[in-house]
């Protein structure tokens, strides 16, 4: 009797172990397996970066959902939509890795032709076309930076930004967050999402994001605000894969008014951050003074 009443005991307490302790899934396995991965490859951060950090979220909610105990078909699901998220990553930097290496050996066959041509040449000929090769190059260079930047200047015009003394500034009115708060309203993603865009089409673009606030409430409570305002839009960027170096954040508190203080219409109007947007070539205006 006290043998069956052991065989018993321990068969009950296997079945409790098996009802609290989360079966394991081929499927979320598998996106885990992908996900870590895309995350080891050196070119994850730079080709992928918005796909690994999908890839991660989904993955993290099929762990979730499985040790919850959630339906296997929504687990299976999630699982299913990571994988193929950290897929489209992976295809991602493996065509960015593939474009180099054709760049790699376009320049070299480029080398060894002028090479060869050089050799064949005659020295004064060769010093002729080189230099006709070489203004024809300086021109078209000139077109298509002229060009680039015409387009740039349109890109940024729609968005409603404004050629200033700084260069060309973005407002973003203090409808992007709730009264004394820094968090972004849902409202903020189509303006950060334009934003985000056209740096992503412009690599050599970098931004200064200042935070400004009116005068209600003390100096400190409104620098310390403003910062973290700015903060929450370069914070947004970077979660579309904007880098952090093309990124100064900077909390200007109340000292730069665009408007009096002493009205509601006033106030609504100093309660804003400002994006200050840099050259073709990633430089400020001699007017934009980080520490001003």
């Amino acid at each position: 009797m006290k043998y069956a009443t052991l065989i018993a005991s321990a068969t009950l307490a296997g079945l409790a172990a098996c009802a609290t302790t989360p079966e394991r899934m081929p499927a979320v396995e598998e996106a885990r397996a992908k996900v870590q991965a895309l995350a080891q490859d050196p070119m994850a951060q730079q080709a992928a970066s918005r796909e690994l950090v999908t890839a991660r979220g989904t993955l993290q909610q099929a762990e979730a959902a499985l040790e919850q105990g959630e339906a296997p078909e929504e687990v299976s699901h999630l699982a299913y939509m990571a994988a193929r998220q950290a897929e489209l990553g992976q295809a991602r930097v493996d065509e960015a890795r593939s474009r180099a290496s054709i760049a790699q050996a376009e320049a070299e066959r480029n080398r060894v032709l002028l090479e060869q041509r050089t050799k064949d040449a005659a020295a004064a000929t060769a010093r002729a076309e080189s230099a006709q090769q070489e203004a024809a190059g300086a021109q078209l260079a000139a077109a298509a930076q002229a060009e680039d930047a015409q387009a740039a200047r349109r890109a940024l015009e729609e968005l409603k930004a404004k050629q200033t003394e700084r260069g060309m500034v973005l407002t973003l009115g203090d409808v992007l967050f709730d009264t004394a708060a820094a968090t972004l309203k849902p409202g903020a993603e189509l303006t950060i999402g334009r934003l985000a865009d056209f740096l992503a089409q412009n690599p050599e673009t970098r931004i200064m994001v200042e935070g400004h606030t009116d005068s209600q409430g003390s100096d400190a409570y409104n620098q310390e605000l403003s910062q973290r305002r700015a903060q929450a839009v370069a914070d947004a960027l970077m979660t579309r894969g904007i880098a952090a170096t093309r990124l100064t954040v900077i909390g200007r508190g109340e000292g730069f008014p665009v408007a009096a203080n002493e009205t509601t219409a006033g106030r609504q109007q100093n309660r804003r951050v400002e994006v200050v947007f840099s050259n073709e070539a990633g430089q400020f205006n001699a007017a934009v003074n980080p520490a001003s």
